[in-house]
C-alpha cells in the first residue's frame, strides 16, 4: 500500500501556484482544476460568478464513494498580490517564492492536498466516504464565491475548508464577524491663507473624532482599525472633504454592534460639534461562528489527526474565511491549518513536511 507521493505532490502544487490567479482573475486557475478534478473522476461544475467579481468561476466536484457520510473540501483559487509571476523555490524542505511575489500557499496548498489524498486513495484501493469540493474564487478581496456558491448541489452536512496557519493540527472553531464603515465627512471650504477661520477642515473633524474613539486592541475578542483616508485638494485650501473606511471585528456579535455604533456615534457627534456633515454606511462583511469542541464534527476530525500521530488544538483567529460564509449559509464548516506561514507577504513559505502532513489527515479523515 502507498502513502502520499511526496514529489508529485509538490510538482503539483509548484503547478498550481505557477499559475496567475490574483483575486479577478481565477479563469486559467479555475479551468485547471476543474479539468484535474475531472481526470481524478470528480463530477465537476462550473458555476458562474458575475463578471463584475471575476473572469473565471466556481469549481464544484463530488466524487462518490462507498463509506457512509460525505465530506466538502474548501479551498479558494485566487491570491493577493503581488502574485503574478511566481517562481517558487525548495530548500531545505522548505517552499518559497523567489521574493518578489507571495508564494499562493494561500491557498492553492489546500488544493494540492485534497488532489493528492484523492489519488492516493485510488492507487490503494481504499474505501472511501463521498468526496465534495467548493474551489472559490475572489475569497482574498470579501469572500465573494462563497458567498455566491450553489450550495444547493452540497449533499455534505459538514465541511472543511483548508485555508489556515499555524501547527498541522490547528483547527478553527471560533472565528470574528466583520463590520466594514465607509465614511464622509463634509467641512467647509476657504483659503488657508486668507481666511482660514471661515472654513472647516474635514481633515480637522476626522482626527478628533479618531482621537475620540476606542481603536486597535479593544478586548481579547474584539479590534477596530481605520485603514484608508483619503481627502484633500491644495495645501492653500482648507479640506472641504474627507473619506475614510475602517472596519471592526469580533468573535462575539453584540460586542462588534457595540464596537460600530461607537464609531458611527463619535463620527456624529464630533461632526455635530464642528458644523461639519457626516455620510456613515455600513455593510456586514461576514459574520462570527462558533462550534464547541465536542461538536461532532470536531470530534471526527480530531480522531483523524490522531489515527496519523497528530495532537489537533482547537484555536480561535482574528482573520475570516470562507468558512464564515459557510456557517452563516448554514454548512457546519472549521477551518484547518495546511501549514502555511507569513501568508500575504513576500516571505510567505510552506514546509513540505507539513503538505504532506496535511494531505495524509485528508486522507484519513476520509476512510473513517
Amino acid at each position: 500500500m502507498t502513502t502520499i507521493n511526496q514529489q508529485r505532490l509538490v510538482d503539483h502544487f509548484i503547478q498550481l501556484v505557477k499559475i496567475d490567479s490574483e483575486s479577478g482573475n481565477e479563469k486559467a486557475m479555475a479551468e485547471t482544476v476543474a479539468e484535474q478534478l475531472g481526470q481524478l473522476g470528480f463530477e465537476v461544475t462550473k458555476q458562474a460568478i458575475p463578471a463584475e467579481i471575476s473572469n473565471g468561476f466556481n469549481v464544484y466536484g463530488k466524487l462518490t464513494g462507498t463509506l457512509d457520510g460525505s465530506i466538502l473540501f474548501s479551498s479558494h483559487m485566487d491570491t493577493v498580490t503581488p502574485g503574478n509571476g511566481i517562481e517558487p523555490i525548495i530548500e531545505d524542505g522548505i517552499i518559497r517564492s523567489k521574493g518578489d511575489t507571495i508564494l499562493g500557499g494561500d491557498d492553492k496548498s489546500g488544493i494540492a492536498a485534497v488532489m493528492e489524498a484523492v489519488r492516493t486513495l485510488q492507487e490503494n484501493g481504499e474505501a472511501h466516504k463521498t468526496i465534495e469540493v467548493a474551489f472559490t474564487v475572489y475569497e482574498e478581496l470579501g469572500l465573494e464565491g462563497a458567498k455566491h456558491f450553489d450550495l444547493d448541489l452540497i449533499q455534505s452536512q459538514q465541511a472543511i475548508v483548508m485555508d489556515s496557519g499555524g501547527p498541522i493540527g490547528t483547527v478553527i472553531t471560533v472565528a470574528p464577524g466583520q463590520e466594514s464603515l465607509f465614511v464622509t465627512v463634509k467641512g467647509k471650504p476657504a483659503h488657508a491663507g486668507l481666511a482660514p477661520e471661515t472654513g472647516i477642515n474635514a481633515l480637522t473633524v476626522a482626527a478628533d473624532a479618531i482621537g475620540k474613539m476606542t481603536l486597535g486592541r479593544i478586548d481579547f475578542e474584539t479590534t477596530a482599525n481605520i485603514g484608508v483616508v483619503r481627502g484633500g485638494q491644495a495645501t492653500n485650501i482648507v479640506m472641504p472633504e474627507l473619506y475614510l473606511e475602517a472596519e471592526a471585528r469580533s468573535l462575539d456579535d453584540d460586542k462588534l454592534a457595540a464596537q460600530v455604533s461607537h464609531m458611527v456615534s463619535t463620527f456624529e457627534t464630533v461632526a455635530e460639534q464642528h458644523g461639519a456633515a457626516v455620510e456613515i454606511t455600513t455593510s456586514r462583511s461576514y459574520n462570527a461562528y462558533r462550534i464547541a469542541d465536542e461538536d461532532d464534527h470536531v470530534v471526527a476530525i480530531k480522531a483523524a489527526f490522531a489515527s496519523i500521530g497528530i495532537e489537533s488544538q482547537c484555536q480561535s483567529t482574528g482573520g475570516g474565511s470562507d468558512a464564515n460564509i459557510f456557517n452563516a449559509r448554514g454548512l457546519k464548516t472549521v477551518n484547518l491549518s495546511t501549514g502555511m506561514a507569513k501568508v500575504h507577504t513576500t516571505e510567505e513559505y510552506i514546509a513540505v513536511a507539513d503538505m504532506v502532513a496535511i494531505t495524509e489527515f485528508i486522507r484519513a479523515y476520509v476512510r473513517q
